[in-house]
Protein backbone atom coordinates (compact mmCIF):
# COMPACT_ATOMS: atom_id res chain seq x y z
CA UNK A 1 0.00 0.00 0.00
CA UNK A 2 1.11 3.55 -0.68
CA UNK A 3 1.87 5.48 2.53
CA UNK A 4 -0.77 7.93 3.71
CA UNK A 5 0.19 11.54 3.05
CA UNK A 6 0.03 13.51 6.30
CA UNK A 7 0.14 17.24 7.08
CA UNK A 8 0.81 18.16 10.71
CA UNK A 9 -0.70 21.41 12.05
CA UNK A 10 1.62 22.82 14.67
CA UNK A 11 3.31 25.71 16.42
CA UNK A 12 6.91 24.52 16.90
CA UNK A 13 6.50 22.13 19.80
CA UNK A 14 3.82 19.46 20.08
CA UNK A 15 3.89 18.97 16.30
CA UNK A 16 7.55 17.96 16.30
CA UNK A 17 7.00 15.63 19.27
CA UNK A 18 4.03 13.94 17.59
CA UNK A 19 6.12 13.43 14.47
CA UNK A 20 9.04 11.98 16.43
CA UNK A 21 6.88 9.55 18.40
CA UNK A 22 4.22 8.48 15.89
CA UNK A 23 5.44 9.19 12.34
CA UNK A 24 9.25 9.17 12.29
CA UNK A 25 10.54 5.95 10.81
CA UNK A 26 6.98 4.77 10.12
CA UNK A 27 6.68 3.55 6.52
CA UNK A 28 2.87 3.72 6.70
CA UNK A 29 3.01 7.52 6.52
CA UNK A 30 4.66 10.21 4.46
CA UNK A 31 4.62 13.56 6.26
CA UNK A 32 4.56 16.20 3.52
CA UNK A 33 4.89 19.15 5.86
CA UNK A 34 4.19 20.99 9.07
CA UNK A 35 2.21 24.20 9.37
CA UNK A 36 2.94 27.02 11.80
CA UNK A 37 0.82 29.45 13.80
CA UNK A 38 0.77 31.32 17.18
CA UNK A 39 4.54 31.98 17.21
CA UNK A 40 6.03 34.56 14.81
CA UNK A 41 8.92 33.62 12.55
CA UNK A 42 8.71 29.81 12.63
CA UNK A 43 7.18 29.24 9.20
CA UNK A 44 9.22 28.93 5.99
CA UNK A 45 11.85 26.79 7.72
CA UNK A 46 12.44 23.04 7.57
CA UNK A 47 12.39 20.30 10.14
CA UNK A 48 15.99 19.18 9.60
CA UNK A 49 16.96 15.75 8.23
CA UNK A 50 19.05 15.08 11.35
CA UNK A 51 15.78 14.99 13.30
CA UNK A 52 13.38 13.82 10.58
CA UNK A 53 15.30 10.59 9.88
CA UNK A 54 16.44 8.77 6.71
CA UNK A 55 12.92 8.73 5.23
CA UNK A 56 13.26 12.52 4.80
CA UNK A 57 16.80 13.23 3.46
CA UNK A 58 15.87 16.85 2.66
CA UNK A 59 13.99 17.40 5.90
CA UNK A 60 10.34 18.46 6.06
CA UNK A 61 9.07 21.93 5.05
CA UNK A 62 7.15 24.18 7.46
CA UNK A 63 4.33 26.19 5.87
CA UNK A 64 1.91 28.89 6.99
CA UNK A 65 -1.33 27.53 8.42
CA UNK A 66 -3.30 30.04 6.36
CA UNK A 67 -2.42 28.00 3.25
CA UNK A 68 -4.07 24.87 4.65
CA UNK A 69 -6.56 24.19 1.82
CA UNK A 70 -3.97 24.76 -0.89
CA UNK A 71 -1.51 22.42 0.83
CA UNK A 72 -4.10 19.66 1.12
CA UNK A 73 -4.85 19.93 -2.61
CA UNK A 74 -1.30 20.35 -3.93
CA UNK A 75 0.17 17.51 -1.86
CA UNK A 76 -2.78 15.14 -2.08
CA UNK A 77 -2.99 15.03 1.72
CA UNK A 78 -4.96 12.10 3.16
CA UNK A 79 -4.96 13.18 6.81
CA UNK A 80 -4.30 16.39 8.71
CA UNK A 81 -3.07 15.86 12.27
CA UNK A 82 -3.82 18.68 14.72
CA UNK A 83 -0.79 19.13 16.97
CA UNK A 84 -0.75 22.32 19.02
CA UNK A 85 -2.45 23.64 22.12
CA UNK A 86 -4.55 26.37 23.72
CA UNK A 87 -7.23 26.66 21.07
CA UNK A 88 -10.93 27.12 21.70
CA UNK A 89 -13.20 24.22 20.85
CA UNK A 90 -14.94 26.49 18.35
CA UNK A 91 -11.74 27.41 16.50
CA UNK A 92 -10.56 23.82 16.60
CA UNK A 93 -13.72 22.71 14.81
CA UNK A 94 -13.36 25.55 12.30
CA UNK A 95 -9.98 24.04 11.41
CA UNK A 96 -11.51 20.58 11.24
CA UNK A 97 -14.24 21.88 8.93
CA UNK A 98 -11.68 23.46 6.62
CA UNK A 99 -9.76 20.19 6.42
CA UNK A 100 -12.79 17.97 5.85
CA UNK A 101 -14.18 20.38 3.26
CA UNK A 102 -10.82 20.23 1.46
CA UNK A 103 -11.14 16.44 1.26
CA UNK A 104 -8.82 15.14 4.00
CA UNK A 105 -9.37 13.40 7.33
CA UNK A 106 -8.86 15.38 10.54
CA UNK A 107 -7.03 13.55 13.32
CA UNK A 108 -6.48 14.12 17.04
CA UNK A 109 -3.90 11.73 18.49
CA UNK A 110 -4.71 10.10 21.82
CA UNK A 111 -2.72 11.27 24.83
CA UNK A 112 -1.18 7.90 25.64
CA UNK A 113 -0.20 7.28 22.02
CA UNK A 114 2.17 10.23 22.21
CA UNK A 115 3.53 9.72 25.74
CA UNK A 116 6.93 8.27 26.56
CA UNK A 117 7.56 6.11 29.63
CA UNK A 118 10.32 7.06 32.07
CA UNK A 119 12.35 4.76 34.29
CA UNK A 120 11.84 7.12 37.27
CA UNK A 121 8.60 8.58 38.67
CA UNK A 122 7.10 11.50 36.75
CA UNK A 123 4.94 14.32 38.10
CA UNK A 124 3.31 16.46 35.42
CA UNK A 125 2.23 20.05 36.01
CA UNK A 126 -0.16 21.16 33.28
CA UNK A 127 -3.01 23.65 32.98
CA UNK A 128 -6.29 24.31 31.21
CA UNK A 129 -5.08 27.61 29.68
CA UNK A 130 -1.91 29.61 29.24
CA UNK A 131 -1.45 31.94 32.21
CA UNK A 132 -3.17 29.90 34.94
CA UNK A 133 -0.15 30.30 37.22
CA UNK A 134 1.31 26.90 36.43
CA UNK A 135 4.94 28.04 36.70
CA UNK A 136 4.86 28.94 40.44
CA UNK A 137 2.97 25.69 41.06
CA UNK A 138 5.80 23.86 39.32
CA UNK A 139 8.38 25.61 41.49
CA UNK A 140 6.38 24.71 44.58
CA UNK A 141 6.45 21.06 43.47
CA UNK A 142 10.23 21.00 43.04
CA UNK A 143 10.72 22.74 46.40
CA UNK A 144 8.59 20.16 48.20
CA UNK A 145 10.44 17.31 46.48
CA UNK A 146 13.80 18.69 47.58
CA UNK A 147 12.43 19.09 51.11
CA UNK A 148 11.71 15.35 51.03
CA UNK A 149 15.31 14.66 50.06
CA UNK A 150 14.63 14.04 46.36
CA UNK A 151 16.51 15.34 43.35
CA UNK A 152 13.93 16.65 40.87
CA UNK A 153 14.84 17.49 37.30
CA UNK A 154 12.44 19.64 35.28
CA UNK A 155 11.67 18.83 31.67
CA UNK A 156 10.06 21.83 30.07
CA UNK A 157 7.56 21.91 27.21
CA UNK A 158 9.39 22.83 23.97
CA UNK A 159 10.05 26.31 22.67
CA UNK A 160 12.36 25.55 19.71
CA UNK A 161 12.48 28.87 17.89
CA UNK A 162 16.10 28.66 16.72
CA UNK A 163 18.25 26.03 14.97
CA UNK A 164 16.20 22.87 15.52
CA UNK A 165 19.08 20.41 15.02
CA UNK A 166 21.24 22.29 17.52
CA UNK A 167 18.31 22.54 19.95
CA UNK A 168 17.46 18.81 19.89
CA UNK A 169 18.57 18.32 23.51
CA UNK A 170 19.23 21.30 25.78
CA UNK A 171 20.38 21.14 29.39
CA UNK A 172 20.28 24.21 31.64
CA UNK A 173 22.06 24.09 34.98
CA UNK A 174 23.42 27.63 35.47
CA UNK A 175 22.38 31.06 34.22
CA UNK A 176 25.21 31.13 31.68
CA UNK A 177 23.49 28.25 29.86
CA UNK A 178 20.69 30.66 28.88
CA UNK A 179 23.20 32.74 26.91
CA UNK A 180 24.93 29.63 25.56
CA UNK A 181 21.66 28.43 24.04
CA UNK A 182 20.67 31.94 22.89
CA UNK A 183 17.38 31.79 24.76
CA UNK A 184 14.49 34.08 23.92
CA UNK A 185 12.67 36.11 26.57
CA UNK A 186 9.91 33.45 26.58
CA UNK A 187 12.42 30.67 27.26
CA UNK A 188 14.19 32.66 29.97
CA UNK A 189 10.86 33.32 31.70
CA UNK A 190 10.34 29.58 32.09
CA UNK A 191 13.89 28.37 32.77
CA UNK A 192 15.42 31.12 34.89
CA UNK A 193 13.18 30.76 37.99
CA UNK A 194 14.01 27.04 38.17
CA UNK A 195 17.73 27.72 37.80
CA UNK A 196 17.64 30.30 40.59
CA UNK A 197 16.34 27.53 42.87
CA UNK A 198 19.06 25.10 41.78
CA UNK A 199 16.87 22.87 39.60
CA UNK A 200 18.31 21.47 36.37
CA UNK A 201 16.04 22.05 33.35
CA UNK A 202 15.90 20.14 30.08
CA UNK A 203 14.13 21.24 26.91
CA UNK A 204 14.53 20.96 23.16
CA UNK A 205 12.99 19.04 20.28
CA UNK A 206 13.66 15.29 20.67
CA UNK A 207 11.95 14.37 23.94
CA UNK A 208 12.95 10.72 23.73
CA UNK A 209 16.62 11.67 23.84
CA UNK A 210 15.88 14.31 26.47
CA UNK A 211 14.15 11.73 28.68
CA UNK A 212 17.01 9.22 28.45
CA UNK A 213 19.46 11.92 29.54
CA UNK A 214 17.29 13.51 32.24
CA UNK A 215 16.41 10.26 34.00
CA UNK A 216 20.13 9.57 34.54
CA UNK A 217 20.36 12.44 37.02
CA UNK A 218 16.83 12.63 38.44
CA UNK A 219 15.08 10.88 41.32
CA UNK A 220 11.82 12.34 39.98
CA UNK A 221 11.12 14.10 36.70
CA UNK A 222 8.76 17.06 36.81
CA UNK A 223 7.08 17.72 33.47
CA UNK A 224 6.61 21.50 33.23
CA UNK A 225 3.87 21.83 30.63
CA UNK A 226 3.40 24.77 28.31
CA UNK A 227 0.20 26.42 27.10
CA UNK A 228 -2.48 23.90 28.09
CA UNK A 229 -0.78 20.97 26.40
CA UNK A 230 -0.85 17.42 27.72
CA UNK A 231 2.31 15.86 29.10
CA UNK A 232 4.78 14.26 26.69
CA UNK A 233 5.62 11.73 29.41
CA UNK A 234 3.40 9.15 31.11
CA UNK A 235 2.84 10.65 34.56
CA UNK A 236 2.44 8.99 37.94
CA UNK A 237 0.81 12.14 39.33
CA UNK A 238 -1.01 14.56 37.03
CA UNK A 239 -1.44 18.04 38.52
CA UNK A 240 -3.61 20.43 36.52
CA UNK A 241 -4.05 24.15 37.26
CA UNK A 242 -7.31 26.01 36.56
CA UNK A 243 -7.94 29.75 36.59
CA UNK A 244 -11.08 31.31 38.13
CA UNK A 245 -10.28 34.58 36.34
CA UNK A 246 -11.49 32.74 33.21
CA UNK A 247 -14.38 30.62 34.50
CA UNK A 248 -15.66 28.18 31.92
CA UNK A 249 -12.43 28.08 29.92
CA UNK A 250 -11.57 24.79 31.62
CA UNK A 251 -14.37 23.22 29.55
CA UNK A 252 -14.00 25.12 26.30
CA UNK A 253 -10.34 24.89 25.21
CA UNK A 254 -8.30 22.06 23.74
CA UNK A 255 -6.49 20.18 25.11
CA UNK A 256 -7.12 21.93 28.43
CA UNK A 257 -10.33 19.99 28.95
CA UNK A 258 -8.37 16.78 28.30
CA UNK A 259 -5.99 17.75 31.12
CA UNK A 260 -8.91 18.49 33.42
CA UNK A 261 -10.54 15.12 32.79
CA UNK A 262 -7.25 13.23 33.32
CA UNK A 263 -6.06 15.10 36.42
CA UNK A 264 -5.22 13.38 39.69
CA UNK A 265 -5.03 16.77 41.40
CA UNK A 266 -6.78 19.96 40.28
CA UNK A 267 -5.38 23.21 41.66
CA UNK A 268 -7.77 26.15 41.62
CA UNK A 269 -5.24 28.98 41.66
CA UNK A 270 -5.62 32.76 42.20
CA UNK A 271 -8.63 32.39 44.51
CA UNK A 272 -7.35 35.41 46.47
CA UNK A 273 -7.95 37.77 43.53
CA UNK A 274 -10.84 36.10 41.68
CA UNK A 275 -14.53 36.80 42.26
CA UNK A 276 -16.08 34.24 44.67
CA UNK A 277 -18.83 33.37 42.19
CA UNK A 278 -16.21 32.64 39.53
CA UNK A 279 -14.30 30.36 41.91
CA UNK A 280 -17.54 28.49 42.59
CA UNK A 281 -18.26 28.15 38.86
CA UNK A 282 -14.87 26.55 38.36
CA UNK A 283 -15.39 24.25 41.36
CA UNK A 284 -18.69 23.01 39.90
CA UNK A 285 -17.15 22.44 36.48
CA UNK A 286 -14.28 20.49 37.98
CA UNK A 287 -16.58 18.29 40.05
CA UNK A 288 -18.83 17.61 37.04
CA UNK A 289 -15.91 16.70 34.76
CA UNK A 290 -13.60 14.80 37.11
CA UNK A 291 -15.18 13.65 40.35
CA UNK A 292 -12.16 11.47 41.24
CA UNK A 293 -9.59 14.26 41.30
CA UNK A 294 -8.39 15.81 44.54
CA UNK A 295 -9.26 19.52 44.42
CA UNK A 296 -7.09 22.05 46.25
CA UNK A 297 -7.06 25.82 46.25
CA UNK A 298 -4.11 28.19 46.21
CA UNK A 299 -3.56 31.91 46.40
CA UNK A 300 -1.17 33.56 43.98
CA UNK A 301 0.48 36.21 46.15
CA UNK A 302 1.63 39.23 44.18
CA UNK A 303 4.40 41.37 45.66
CA UNK A 304 6.46 44.44 44.74
CA UNK A 305 9.83 45.09 46.36
CA UNK A 306 9.10 48.79 47.04
CA UNK A 307 5.31 49.34 46.83
CA UNK A 308 5.63 52.91 48.11
CA UNK A 309 7.34 53.83 44.81
CA UNK A 310 4.23 52.79 42.88
CA UNK A 311 1.65 54.79 44.82
CA UNK A 312 0.52 57.90 42.98
CA UNK A 313 2.75 57.23 39.95
CA UNK A 314 1.93 56.80 36.29
CA UNK A 315 2.99 53.24 35.54
CA UNK A 316 3.72 51.16 32.46
CA UNK A 317 2.89 47.53 33.23
CA UNK A 318 4.86 44.88 31.32
CA UNK A 319 3.25 41.46 31.59
CA UNK A 320 4.18 37.90 30.58
CA UNK A 321 3.67 37.76 26.81
CA UNK A 322 2.04 34.35 26.14
CA UNK A 323 -0.41 34.84 29.02
CA UNK A 324 -1.82 37.89 27.24
CA UNK A 325 -1.58 36.73 23.63
CA UNK A 326 -2.73 33.17 22.98
CA UNK A 327 -3.70 32.93 26.67
CA UNK A 328 -6.17 35.77 25.98
CA UNK A 329 -5.92 37.27 29.48
CA UNK A 330 -6.73 41.00 29.47
CA UNK A 331 -4.35 41.56 32.41
CA UNK A 332 -1.84 39.76 34.60
CA UNK A 333 0.03 40.04 37.88
CA UNK A 334 1.43 43.46 36.98
CA UNK A 335 -1.98 45.08 36.71
CA UNK A 336 -3.05 43.43 39.97
CA UNK A 337 0.10 44.76 41.67
CA UNK A 338 -0.32 48.27 40.26
CA UNK A 339 -3.87 48.49 41.58
CA UNK A 340 -2.95 47.03 44.96
CA UNK A 341 -0.10 49.54 45.35
CA UNK A 342 -2.21 52.58 44.41
CA UNK A 343 -0.77 53.53 41.02
CA UNK A 344 -2.21 56.82 39.76
CA UNK A 345 -2.70 55.50 36.23
CA UNK A 346 -1.74 52.69 33.89
CA UNK A 347 -0.27 54.28 30.79
CA UNK A 348 -1.57 52.84 27.52
CA UNK A 349 1.53 51.86 25.49
CA UNK A 350 -0.25 51.25 22.18
CA UNK A 351 0.44 54.70 20.66
CA UNK A 352 4.17 54.18 21.29
CA UNK A 353 4.50 50.59 20.02
CA UNK A 354 6.91 49.91 17.16
CA UNK A 355 7.44 47.08 14.68
CA UNK A 356 6.13 43.66 15.65
CA UNK A 357 4.95 45.03 19.01
CA UNK A 358 2.52 47.26 17.15
CA UNK A 359 1.51 44.20 15.14
CA UNK A 360 0.82 42.30 18.37
CA UNK A 361 -1.69 44.97 19.41
CA UNK A 362 -3.33 44.83 16.00
CA UNK A 363 -3.77 41.06 16.30
CA UNK A 364 -4.74 40.93 20.00
CA UNK A 365 -7.23 43.77 20.30
CA UNK A 366 -8.22 42.93 23.89
CA UNK A 367 -4.87 44.36 25.09
CA UNK A 368 -5.00 48.00 26.17
CA UNK A 369 -3.31 49.47 29.26
CA UNK A 370 -0.36 47.09 29.42
CA UNK A 371 2.53 45.75 27.35
CA UNK A 372 3.15 42.04 26.58
CA UNK A 373 6.84 41.14 26.95
CA UNK A 374 7.31 39.79 23.45
CA UNK A 375 10.82 38.65 22.64
CA UNK A 376 10.93 35.67 20.30
CA UNK A 377 14.05 36.96 18.55
CA UNK A 378 16.70 39.69 18.78
CA UNK A 379 14.79 42.11 16.55
CA UNK A 380 11.62 41.78 18.59
CA UNK A 381 13.58 42.27 21.81
CA UNK A 382 14.93 45.57 20.45
CA UNK A 383 11.41 46.60 19.46
CA UNK A 384 10.20 45.82 22.98
CA UNK A 385 13.01 47.97 24.39
CA UNK A 386 12.21 50.87 22.07
CA UNK A 387 8.50 50.66 22.86
CA UNK A 388 9.12 50.77 26.62
CA UNK A 389 11.52 53.67 26.30
CA UNK A 390 9.05 55.70 24.19
CA UNK A 391 6.23 55.40 26.73
CA UNK A 392 5.89 58.53 28.95
CA UNK A 393 5.56 57.22 32.50
CA UNK A 394 7.16 57.52 35.93
CA UNK A 395 7.85 53.84 36.44
CA UNK A 396 7.96 50.50 34.60
CA UNK A 397 6.38 47.66 36.55
CA UNK A 398 7.87 44.41 35.21
CA UNK A 399 5.64 41.40 35.92
CA UNK A 400 7.55 38.82 33.91
CA UNK A 401 9.32 35.90 35.66
CA UNK A 402 12.67 37.45 34.70
CA UNK A 403 14.17 40.87 35.26
CA UNK A 404 13.89 42.58 31.88
CA UNK A 405 16.23 45.33 33.03
CA UNK A 406 19.10 42.82 32.73
CA UNK A 407 18.21 42.04 29.11
CA UNK A 408 17.21 45.41 27.71
CA UNK A 409 18.26 48.99 28.48
CA UNK A 410 15.49 51.02 30.09
CA UNK A 411 15.55 54.81 30.22
CA UNK A 412 13.33 55.04 33.30
CA UNK A 413 13.10 53.40 36.73
CA UNK A 414 11.66 49.90 36.99
CA UNK A 415 10.40 47.58 39.70
CA UNK A 416 9.76 43.86 39.54
CA UNK A 417 6.54 42.12 40.42
CA UNK A 418 6.85 38.62 41.86
CA UNK A 419 4.16 36.03 42.44
CA UNK A 420 4.26 32.82 44.42
CA UNK A 421 1.55 30.34 45.32
CA UNK A 422 0.31 29.60 48.82
CA UNK A 423 -1.63 26.49 49.84
CA UNK A 424 -5.09 27.39 51.17
CA UNK A 425 -6.44 23.84 51.49
CA UNK A 426 -5.46 21.45 54.26
CA UNK A 427 -4.38 18.89 53.38
CA UNK A 428 -3.17 20.75 50.32
CA UNK A 429 -0.78 20.27 47.45
CA UNK A 430 2.27 20.04 49.73
CA UNK A 431 0.75 17.16 51.71
CA UNK A 432 -0.27 15.38 48.51
CA UNK A 433 3.31 15.59 47.24
CA UNK A 434 4.73 14.29 50.54
CA UNK A 435 2.37 11.32 50.43
CA UNK A 436 3.29 10.63 46.80
CA UNK A 437 7.02 10.62 47.55
CA UNK A 438 6.78 8.52 50.68
CA UNK A 439 4.47 5.95 49.16
CA UNK A 440 7.00 5.37 46.39
CA UNK A 441 9.76 5.12 48.97
CA UNK A 442 7.88 2.62 51.09
CA UNK A 443 7.81 5.11 53.97
CA UNK A 444 4.70 5.74 56.05
CA UNK A 445 3.10 9.13 55.83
Amino acid sequence: MKPKKVLILGAAGRDFHNFNVVFRGNAEYNVVGFTATQIPGIANRRYPPELAGPQYPAGIPIFEEKDLERLVEEHGVDAVVFSYSDISHQNLMHLASRVVAAGADFWLLGVERTQLKASVPVISVCAVRTGCGKSPIGRMVTSELRREGRKPVVVRHPMPYGDLAVQAVQRFAVMEDLDKHQCTIEEREEYEPHLREGTVVYAGVDYGRILRQAEKEADIIVWDGGNNDTSFYASDLEIVVVDPHRPGHELSYYPGEVNLRRADVVVINKVDTAAPQDVETVRKNVRASNSKAKVVETACRVAVSAPELVKGRSVLVVEDGPTLTHGEMPYGAGVVAARQCGAKELVDPRPYAVGSIRGTYEHYRHLTGLLPAMGYNTIQRHELEETINRVPCDLVLVATPIDLAHLIKLNKPSLRVTYEVEDLTHPGLAEILVRFVRERSGVGV
